[in-house]
């Protein structure tokens, strides 16, 4: 399987260039505000991308997926999937998403460190193949521009008892990359830098999805 990851567009979808794969990966911020008009452009767009699977989540931009769900899924196109704290199986692959991330100002979906959001990760099943989160977990691929961690301790946790074979968010624009510890993959695929120019480059990853 041939996954094409990106994150963090803001309503910049337009302007990335995007390879050819089998399946598409948002992790979250399709827009600047969360509004209806800009939800809806996102989704047309990505409606009409031509890989076989469109999977998205949301992220502390996308104010109206937590505050108004049951319209924001109404402009959820047929032939994506969304996911939010649920999961969905692909060619043998498990695949789980969420949108949360720690409280940070006030943004949508932030949930207080400690219980509150560990509640979220607990949902994640053990037999999880791709994880799909909007924030990275503490010490991977999280450090801001004044080189504070600010990843997710209790996500970490988590990834460290279920070990999937891939791990896709975004949300720390300046930490984009890719890396390999253990059995798994991380990659934050924020689309966007630190000065919300669409400079950094959709992340490939091939994924065997083979039953072994």
């Amino acid at each position: 399987m041939r996954i094409l990851c990106i994150s963090d567009t803001h309503g910049k979808h337009k302007k990335l260039e995007l390879p050819e794969a089998d399946m598409i990966i948002h992790a979250g911020d399709m827009s600047g505000k969360g509004e209806a008009w800009q939800i809806g452009e996102f989704f047309e767009w990505f409606s009409k991308l031509s890989y076989r699977y469109k999977i998205c989540i949301a992220g502390n931009h996308d104010f109206m997926a937590e505050q108004e769900p049951e319209e924001f899924l109404k402009l959820v196109p047929d032939n994506c999937i969304y996911l939010n704290d649920s999961g969905a199986e692909i060619e043998n692959l498990k695949i789980w998403g969420s949108p949360i991330t720690p409280w940070f100002h006030d943004w949508a979906f932030n949930r207080h460190r400690g219980d509150e959001i560990a509640k979220h990760w607990e949902l994640i099943p053990q037999d999880t193949d791709i994880l799909i989160t909007h924030g990275p977990p503490m010490d991977v691929l999280d450090r801001t521009i004044l080189g504070k961690r600010v990843g997710c301790e209790d996500l970490k946790k988590k990834i460290e008892q279920i070990r999937p074979k891939l791990h896709i968010f975004g949300h720390i624009h300046e930490a984009y990359g890719k890396l390999q510890i253990f059995d798994t993959t991380f990659i934050n695929a924020s689309s966007l830098n630190i000065d919300y120019l669409p400079l950094h480059k959709p992340i490939i990853h091939e994924l065997n999805n083979s039953i072994s």
